[in-house]
């Protein structure tokens, strides 16, 4: 429902991307839509051309400065975005509706990304890698940047998947064009600031601000662009790989994380209590508006009455409310349009399948895109057509002869980007991990919160072209490799051989 905005108890900026337009449109805080947290110009799809050249440019400075210093800067990045917690906190609640303990750890990731790019950069992109060869000729790889990089970043990790798209652009040698969701500028914009204030020359890094289907759709078809980097829908990945196959120029990289139909398989020897607890977590934390979360639980037929029980009443004590409130559990849905699609789906639920549970939701939240989280009982994951992306958890009942057509039936839906498993015999453990097609699996632990270079990210099938954020291989993709072979002999030798003081470096 529309409602009047009124002005903002805290400062509204004015933000305004790239070659942006004169119309202006307002940014509404999604626990209270009469609050408006900025006003965004958004850029012009005929602009677009402009920022393109810039960017030609500023790919031929950025990739000639060195990894090391372009390591330096990632970290300059990371000290602002800590000396900034607290605006960069107000802005993650207010605009993209996050409680506060999640938007202290959406800032801790984008700074963790920083620092591990960082690091990886000082590792791989420095000195060229020396290869094998024989005596009077050296050969040498080195890793380069690719050119420019679209980087496209969700609503639901506005800060921590904004900078780590970006910052592994950047660390690889690429200039980037950065486009945030529409529901969440004003934070990407206050974080570019921050990019811009370290180090990264203006030219190497744009943000432009508006629709996917205007601007994103503008950049992808260039043949001057280099690659993206996006996560979003599979359908959206699917668009922007077409995209790339029809346009003229060379074959450039996709990297994509899409999403999944996150899968939760409980048998018999599990704790109820850490299972519910950690089922709580993974389904309703962030609203259930996160790629990782638990879209269904699997749990076995002779603890599923006592794990139902205790999801009730786990259920019954969320509160759902402000996500400024320290004791808010479950903070609004995004927008009006990700509250109607949830909606749609209970309706179905209700008339398809059977509700466990439902929380309550307060009084008071009328202004706000509120949704109660729910819980359903199903036949089977097949049921569900699609992702879900919401505080909707459906739980399937299996007995445990079935264990293998359960994985198979998770398999079967094409999605692998996160499994969990709560068991206390490490041999179902096994057996689950060896058949199951996914990207990222949590035994006897929630399946939400990969910690950069400790649980790297990234799902495969449906869910991902990879490689995983936030590990060792991740920049690999936004480069290029070029190797060089000189023939020394034919300046005087091997000097390492003509040298008494030095060993060999060749055979």
């Amino acid at each position: 429902m529309a409602v009047e905005a009124k002005k903002s108890w805290a400062a509204r900026p004015i933000i305004r991307g790239e070659a942006c337009s004169g119309v202006l449109r307002p940014i509404t805080n999604p626990a209270n839509r009469r609050d408006v947290v900025g006003d965004v110009a958004d850029t012009d799809e005929s602009s677009v051309e402009t920022a393109l050249a810039t960017a030609t440019e500023g790919a031929l400075v950025w990739e000639q400065t060195s990894a090391r210093d372009r390591a330096d800067v990632l970290d300059r990045i990371a000290d602002l975005y800590q000396e900034q917690t607290a605006a960069l906190i107000s802005l993650a609640v207010r605009e993209a509706g996050k409680t506060i303990g999640d938007s202290v750890a959406e800032i801790r990731e984008a700074v963790d990304f920083c620092r591990y790019y960082a690091a990886r950069a000082r590792a791989d992109f420095g000195e060229p890698q020396e290869l094998p060869g024989p005596t009077g000729e050296r050969n040498t790889l080195a890793l380069h940047g690719r050119g420019t990089f679209v980087c496209i970043s969700p609503w639901n990790f506005p800060l921590a998947i904004f900078t780590g798209q970006i910052a592994a652009a950047l660390a690889a040698g690429n200039a980037v064009l950065a486009k945030p969701a529409e529901q969440t500028p004003l934070i990407a914009h206050h974080g570019v600031t921050l990019m811009h204030q370290a180090g990264v020359p203006p030219s190497a890094l744009q943000l432009l601000l508006g629709a996917g289907d205007v601007v994103g759709a503008a950049l992808v078809k260039d043949r001057r662009i280099s690659g993206v980097a996006m996560t979003g829908s599979t359908e959206t990945a699917r668009l922007i790989n077409q995209a790339l196959a029809n346009r003229p120029g060379p074959i450039v990289p996709l990297i994509a994380e899409t999403g999944g139909q996150n899968a939760m398989i409980a048998d018999s020897s599990a704790h109820p209590e850490q299972l519910v607890a950690d089922v709580i977590r993974s389904a309703f934390t962030s609203a259930g508006q996160r790629c990782s979360a638990l879209r269904v639980l699997f749990v076995q037929d002779e603890i599923a009455d006592r794990v139902v029980k205790m999801l009730r009443g786990a259920m019954a004590e969320l509160r759902v409310g402000d996500p400024s409130r320290l004791d808010t559990d479950v903070g609004p849905v995004i927008d009006e349009e990700a509250r109607a699609l949830l909606y749609r789906h209970a309706e179905r639920m209700r008339d398809e399948a059977d509700l466990l549970a439902e929380t309550p939701l307060p009084t008071g939240l009328e202004e706000g895109t509120f949704f109660p989280p729910q819980a359903y009982a199903i036949s089977g994951i097949e049921v569900l057509d699609q992702e879900v992306f919401g505080p909707i958890l459906h739980v399937v009942r299996y007995a445990a002869d079935d264990l293998a057509r359960v994985i198979e039936s998770i398999n079967n839906t094409g999605y692998g980007l996160t499994l969990g498993i709560h068991r206390r015999i490490e041999e179902t453990a096994r057996f689950v991990r060896d058949r199951a097609r996914v990207g990222n699996i949590y035994v006897n632990r929630n399946m939400i919160g990969a910690v950069v270079g400790v649980q790297p990210f990234g799902g495969e099938g449906l869910s991902g072209t990879g490689p995983k954020a936030g590990g060792p291989n991740y920049l690999y993709r936004f480069a290029t490799e070029r190797t060089l072979s000189d023939n020394i002999a034919a300046v005087g030798g091997n000097p390492a051989i003509l040298s008494l003081d030095e060993e060999p470096t060749h055979e």
